[in-house]
């Protein structure tokens, strides 16, 4: 019987009784029915669940209540200290023995073993067998089902040693990143596990010495000082992420224009034509994100730019803008990186003339990278080039030159002219075509319709990620056109396309006709 009758109205009811017929795979049957066992099952649950009367179907727990202090201390040496507290209740079907805590990394972070209690008794923790960087705390008694407890962790921060790469401050200013910088309590081990997850609401408090500029996540609730400290204290929820803290003894200067404020905090006052120049390149670079990316999604329009507390302690290699010529271990060192949605550290070393092209790479992840697109930094090709040309227009923006022709013409140069059928290509060749790929969108379809794709891939996919697939789909959708055959086209065969090449050589050409014939 051929595939095509079994898809026929009447072949479909014998289909439904293949079960009865011994001389089909009863292995394959088995599983089938399983899974459809299973699947009736988790509905099920999710009736139930829905209903408000679910039984727990495996070891778990809740956090009914967390609050996190962190304190920075400037005198002797500059410390951070958090304290973490959590009121669990084990909402699990079993009792638990144990419970399992992933630390920061040491690459990114100083700081000493914590120190946990838990009901006010100390446990001394330790190290995972499955992940050397998960730390085991073993309960005092078995914490039976139903039962609150509360858990105490304290961790101390110390600035990375000189030469080093580790996240670093000094005695009048620091910061800790959205992510990585605060321990996280993970799910229960066993079937179907639960936990971990922080409450909808929950509170942060910062307490500095006065005189400090303190900027975090949440929405502040209030502001309070004692024995010489400022302590903020802010409201978490499940729309800010990742928590993070800067504060320091800065000077904030307000730039920009209209509803995309800026705020420049520096050690030093900032000269009024500095921070003039800074803000309309910083102006012309968010327009030209927003004209093709579409507008940000997010609760604030304000960017902060922060001078680093330490300048070799602020970047991580992971974040540095991607380079169409050089590797990772060949590129410059960062100036400027986002350490959240809407914060970016800045090195000053240099002045504020070029600071505004210096971060325009990494303030294109403000607008596809972080919560947008947890996977903004590790995609295959051609997306994995995205990055790059989101820092190409946005430097081109910042600098106010229009270069666009000529940086294609650069990139066209790492790439050969008659690329081998039968040969591999050359990781710079595919890092440039994948580069390229993104200007040819725009050749072959219009401004309008890459600014419309690409907004509406990134709106649809926001906080998932996002691969091939969804670009060619949202390309597809506002053009009615078959745009996997244009990707295939440009990624599966070696080189570029001649007619692409050969627009931007004659480009070349004319433009350097038109110099001879202008030139006295």
């Amino acid at each position: 019987m051929k595939a095509a009758n079994l898809r026929s109205p009447a072949n479909f009811h014998l289909l439904l009784l293949l079960p009865s017929f011994p001389r089909y795979n009863q292995i394959v049957l088995i599983l089938r029915l399983h899974l459809r066992l299973f699947l009736a099952l988790a509905l099920g649950v999710a009736v139930l669940e829905a209903a408000g009367c679910v039984a727990p179907l495996g070891p778990g727990y809740t956090i009914v209540h967390q609050q996190i202090r962190v304190q920075f201390v400037p005198a002797p040496e500059p410390r951070t200290r958090i304290e973490a507290e959590y009121l669990l209740k084990n909402t699990g079907n079993q009792p638990l023995s144990e419970l399992e805590l992933r630390l920061p990394g040491r690459r990114r972070f100083h700081f000493d073993e914590p120190r946990v209690t838990w009901d006010a008794t100390a446990v001394t923790t330790g190290i995972s067998a499955d992940n050397p960087r998960n730390a085991l705390i073993p309960l005092p008694q078995p914490w039976t089902k139903s039962a609150r407890h509360t858990l105490h962790l304290s961790v101390e921060y110390s600035p990375g040693a000189t030469g080093e790469t580790a996240l670093s401050f000094s005695s009048d200013a620091f910061f800790l990143p959205a992510e990585g910088w605060n321990p996280e309590l993970l799910p229960s081990r066993g079937l179907l596990p639960t936990g971990g997850v922080p409450p909808k609401k929950w509170e942060m408090s910062v307490s500095v010495p006065e005189g400090f500029l303190v900027h975090s996540s949440g929405q502040q609730a209030r502001t309070s000082r004692r024995g010489g400290e400022l302590i903020v204290r802010a409201l978490q929820g499940t729309d800010d992420h990742y928590p993070f803290v800067i504060a320091g003894r800065y000077t904030s200067a307000q730039i920009g224009r209209g509803k995309d404020k800026v705020f420049l905090w520096t050690r030093k006052a900032q000269g009024a034509a500095d921070t003039r120049g800074v803000s309309e390149a910083l102006v012309r670079t968010t327009e030209a994100y927003d004209q093709f990316f579409g507008a940000r999604t997010r609760k604030s329009s304000s960017t902060w730019m922060v001078e680093c507390p330490v300048a070799a302690g602020c970047f991580t290699r992971s974040t540095r803008a991607r380079t169409l010529v050089r590797d990772d271990e060949q590129a410059e060192p960062n100036t400027a990186e986002m350490v959240s949605m809407d914060t970016m550290m800045v090195d000053l070393g240099s002045g504020t003339p070029k600071l505004a092209a210096a971060a325009a790479p990494s303030l294109a992840s403000s607008w596809l990278g972080y919560a947008q697109n947890p996977g903004f930094y590790e995609q295959e090709p051609p997306l994995s080039a995205l990055p790059a040309f989101a820092a190409s227009i946005g430097q081109e923006a910042a600098e106010g030159a229009d270069s666009r022709a000529e940086t294609i013409r650069r990139a066209l140069r790492l790439i050969p002219d008659r690329a081998a059928t039968h040969r591999q290509e050359d990781p710079t060749a595919v890092r440039a075509k994948s580069f390229l790929f993104f200007y040819a969108l725009q050749d072959n379809y219009g401004q309008e319709v890459f600014r419309k794709a690409i907004s509406h891939m990134l709106y649809a996919r926001r906080e998932r990620g996002f691969a091939l697939n969804d670009l060619i789909a949202a390309f597809e959708q506002e053009t009615h056109q078959n745009v996997a055959e244009f990707v295939r086209l440009w990624m599966k065969r070696p080189g570029v396309p001649e007619e692409f090449r050969a627009r931007y050589r004659d480009s070349a050409a004319a433009a350097t006709q038109v110099e001879k014939e202008t030139a006295p």
